[in-house]
């Protein structure tokens, strides 16, 4: 891939490579996408990212953006990696600070402010509470919730004792999950509107820094359960705290925020896989 130019771009401690698309031109260089991807996101060998996301033609908003993690799968939807491409978007004038972006799991909205950028998910589905799970001779009660993927939910004690790798990983390639598998998020409440989570994520096939869809979930199970009122705080392993809106009504929950902060780290160009 000769001088393809790209931004490395980081929101609460998601990393990305971001490439605009909209010509098709990675389709030309007789490698696949998701070979590009798992080329571009190896770390010390690469650029090295937790994902790629490019940016393509769409009819339907201001532009598409597809997602690939760092193991080259697809996915249908990243909420940190959707702030760092509306940020990308403006600061490239392909798009004004209000946007739309079309994802798999259907359009969002997002609005950049300087750094600050705000995005509305898909409502959420697929909410399943209070669900026992077994993982060897331990039972695991967790929460399930789809915020654009698929998450697992599990509220812990002590969030610094967590086996987030191992357990984590026996959860997202658990039977009942397969054959997509889920991400997993171990959550801590914090204060009244405020809550820590660490996330093990699919795809990456480890823990991330930040999972803004997890996040999200996070709050909103948290929510559900527990009777936490928008917004809500989420304190990521980073240590950057991104901020979840909602409206609630008993058990329904619709108009999804999710906020934070989010940059450019740098911009090149990449010569070869």
């Amino acid at each position: 891939m000769e001088g393809r130019p790209f931004a490395k771009m980081v929101a609460s401690g998601n990393d990305f490579v971001v490439m605009d698309n909209r010509d098709d031109a990675l389709s030309h260089y007789g490698i696949s996408i998701s070979e590009i991807a798992k080329g571009l996101c190896e770390r010390k060998r690469s650029v090295g990212a937790d994902g790629m996301l490019l940016m393509e033609e769409s009819a339907k908003a201001h532009f598409k953006m597809r997602i690939f993690n760092s193991d080259g799968s697809e996915v249908d939807m990243c909420g940190n990696g959707s702030r760092c491409v509306a940020l990308y978007a403006v600061e490239n004038d392909i798009a004004s600070r209000y946007m739309q972006i079309e994802t798999g799991a259907g359009i969002i909205d997002a609005e950049v402010v300087g750094l600050r950028v705000k995005i509305r998910l898909t409502d959420p589905k697929e909410i399943k509470l209070n669900l026992n799970l077994s993982i060897g001779k331990k039972r695991y009660k967790i929460h399930t919730i789809n915020t654009g993927v698929p998450h697992v939910v599990s509220f812990v004690k002590d969030l610094d004792k967590v086996k987030v790798e191992s357990i984590g990983s026996r959860i997202r390639h658990h039977k009942t999950f397969k054959p997509g598998g889920t991400n997993v998020n171990f959550v801590k409440e914090i204060s009244a509107n405020e809550i820590e989570v660490r996330t093990y994520e699919r795809g990456v096939e480890s823990e991330t820094y930040a999972c803004g869809t997890g996040s999200t979930a996070s709050a909103l199970i948290t929510s559900l359960l527990h009777g936490m009122k928008s917004h809500i705080d989420v304190r990521t392993k980073s240590k950057e705290t991104l901020r979840v809106y909602f409206d609630k009504k008993g058990k329904s929950i619709k108009n999804v925020y999710l906020e934070g902060e989010a940059k450019v780290v740098y911009n090149g160009r990449i010569d070869h896989v």
